[in-house]
């Protein structure tokens, strides 16, 4: 996507290399006003060193990269006016309160006291925290420490958030309400550059890069990355999914066998390969329900890619 007016981020050819690794390589891309961008890729792919360059906390050894028309790596101070960065590990201090906590990063953002509480007081009532601003950031749950952590990169109201994977060991109803706050950040124009290890997550972004090795392989929509899903993706539910799993693997004309809890994926060559399936797994006299074909989840599409990757 060619920078425009409504471009926040503009990242162009940038290299990051430690003692033995590279770990972005060539990667260029834009993020649009009010667009939620996703990182997903492997261990080690390089989604935490990209966000530390976007965020201005690590320069690139080569490329730049321009937030809201500020160069990140010639004006960093600058331009830290206009994004917030949340870490895995943010920086809350558990023996403050939670008022005390945004009160800290107010002071940090140099927010008028006289903005104060016309910003904060919105933020813990969108949030649902103001029953809990009097109580110690150590004493909050997951969850509650993850909207606390957002709350105080909101503070000085930035038009871009960096996100490294903001949801980790968070669980799935704080992650859905997480979510829920990102979606009524865009709609205010609020960019968010998210990497997330959650590939359900990763669907919700408006569009995805899949990272491999410190460069982007595939950027798109998710709806339209699926497309690149090669053959045709069956679903078979059995109570002895392992056993479907084994007998499957290696098989003439499956290109993939994925377990899913009590489900297996399997990606043939050729949608007429369902019967020969059904018929190898009566043979082999394990229970299944019969091969029904499935639209590929963002799972299926990342072991997919992946593996096509590590061949090529």
């Amino acid at each position: 996507m060619n920078p425009g007016e409504d471009t926040l981020v503009e990242a162009s050819h940038l290299d990051k290399s430690f003692p033995g690794v590279i770990a972005v390589n060539d990667l260029s891309f834009t993020v649009q006003k009010g667009e939620i961008f996703g990182l997903v890729g492997p261990d080690g792919a390089g989604k935490t060193t990209v966000i530390r360059l976007l965020a201005g906390v690590m320069a690139p050894d080569k490329g730049t990269v321009v937030i809201d028309g500020i160069d990140v790596v010639r004006d960093p101070e600058r331009a830290k006016e206009h994004l917030s960065y949340m870490p895995q590990r943010f920086g809350l201090y558990e023996d403050l309160t939670v008022d005390e906590n945004i009160q800290f990063y107010a002071d940090i953002f140099e927010i008028p006291p006289s903005l104060r509480q016309e910003r904060i007081v919105p933020l813990l009532t969108s949030f649902g925290m103001e029953e809990f601003r009097r109580r110690l950031a150590g004493q909050l749950s997951g969850g509650m420490k993850q909207k606390l952590g957002l709350m105080c990169a909101l503070i000085h109201t930035p038009k871009v958030l960096l996100l490294d994977e903001p949801t980790t060991g968070v669980d799935p109803v704080s992650r859905r309400d997480f979510w829920k706050i990102l979606y009524s950040l865009r709609e205010e124009g609020v960019s968010i550059v998210i990497s997330t290890a959650y590939l359900e997550e990763a669907a919700r972004c408006h569009r995805l890069a899949l990272m491999y090795k410190g460069r982007i392989e595939h950027c798109d929509t998710p709806d339209n990355l699926k497309k690149l899903m090669p053959g045709t993706l069956l679903n078979i539910e059995s109570s002895q999914a392992r056993k479907v799993q084994k007998a499957l693997q290696g098989q003439a004309g499956i290109l993939g066998v994925l377990l899913m809890g009590d489900r297996v994926h399997v990606t043939v060559d050729d949608p007429r390969r369902k019967a020969e399936i059904d018929r190898a797994l009566r043979e082999e006299g394990i229970e299944a329900h019969p091969a029904v074909p499935t639209e590929p989840s963002m799972e299926d599409l990342f072991v997919e890619l992946l593996k096509k990757e590590e061949r090529g």
